[in-house]
């Protein structure tokens, strides 16, 4: 197995821990899901303190961190460790502190801060999953080589902002931002499923890997059925001649029961996605989210990887029809401050940690 460069240690007098997380993405569910454990919460602001969390009284953070920018989180290091703090990190954390700065704040961190080297890059992402043997939409070397239907997505964790459908390398070039990076993938029709999934390396039963356990916590979906994908394929050039541009931003989730006949293939996946991973750089620890697309021929092909709690989860902060049949009422928040807490009590934090 892979080393992992580790903060963890910092945690390891820690008698009283605070999970902290910046208030954005989905805050709420993991301060509720903290406060269900038994932990005290810190909210990091920016700017000023967010008034919301008043009408969530069950969410609100105990104590709130005021920053002007994401960058001065750093500045704040030492006192955070001296208040016992781990941080759990989410998409808008990441991205917005930059995962180069993320990856070296010297603050104890659920999960394993080396995943980001393969994640926030999409050839290595690629290179990960493909080696696991898990199906991925054909990749488009150069733009020039675009002869029918493409997703462009930028690098990076950005909700969706900024990717495009190009058919051709003329539509390619109207849309593309200048100096960005970026992937080409084929367009692949069909319904698109996001697979929230988490990795315990210290859980001794359920779906067992070659070590710990894989859990399914909840599915859920941005986008509408292949009638729909068919639909934005076709209606861009009218959208674009009334000066109406699509785009793929997030503005919402809905929940997904899968064809149970799909469930092993999805499971495969996500086993494939860890075994791998911890050959690689040590696993990529606690909640994943394989970002599928299901043709008509019931066919996985993953677009995408974010290691870490995504947004989707939101909609099941009292629980999946998946989480519901591991314990009633289980978030994907619960479930990272309940591995914090076991690790503690089995005084397995480093393996948890980083």
């Amino acid at each position: 197995m892979v080393a992992r460069r580790t903060f963890g240690s910092l945690a390891e007098d820690y008698k009283d821990v605070v999970v902290a997380t910046v208030c954005s993405h989905s805050s709420l569910q993991i301060f509720h899901g903290a406060k269900q454990e038994g932990f005290r919460t810190l909210g990091i602001a920016i700017g000023k303190q967010p008034r919301f969390y008043d009408a969530f009284p069950l969410a609100r953070p105990d104590e709130f961190l005021i920053v002007n920018s994401y960058k001065e989180i750093a500045d704040h290091a030492d006192d955070l460790v001296a208040r016992q703090v781990v941080a759990v990190p989410h998409g808008s954390f990441v991205e917005y502190l930059g995962a180069e700065n993320f990856a070296k704040l010297r603050l104890p961190t659920f999960g394993n801060r080396s995943v980001l080297a393969w994640e926030s890059d999409r050839e290595k992402q690629r290179e990960w999953l493909t080696s696991a043997g898990v199906p991925m939409p054909k990749k488009i070397a150069r733009p020039e080589d675009i002869d029918s239907p493409v997703f462009v997505k930028y690098y990076g964790a950005k909700g969706g902002r900024g990717s495009f459908i190009a058919k051709n390398h003329d539509e390619f070039m109207a849309a593309i931002k200048p100096g960005m990076k970026y992937a080409i993938q084929e367009y692949v029709v069909g319904t698109r499923y996001y697979l929230q999934f988490f990795y315990s390396p210290i859980a001794d039963g359920g779906y067992r890997l070659s070590r710990g356990a894989l859990e399914m916590l909840g599915i859920d979906r941005r986008d509408e059925a292949n009638i729909d994908e068919m639909y934005k394929l076709g209606a861009q050039e009218r959208l674009r001649e009334l000066e109406i541009y699509p785009t793929f931003v997030v503005t919402g989730n809905m929940p997904v029961v899968l064809r149970e006949s799909l469930l092993p293939k999805a499971f495969d996946m996500g086993e494939r996605t860890v075994e791998k991973s911890l050959e690689l750089f040590g696993g990529t620890i606690g909640p994943f989210c394989l970002e599928t697309i299901v043709t008509d021929r019931l066919e996985f092909k993953v677009f995408e990887i974010s290691s870490r709690i995504v947004a989707g989860t939101n909609i099941f902060v009292s629980g999946s029809p998946y989480s519901d049949l591991l314990e009633p009422g289980m978030s994907t928040g619960r479930r990272i401050a309940r591995e914090i807490r076991t690790a503690q009590k089995r005084g397995l934090l480093s393996e948890i940690l980083t």
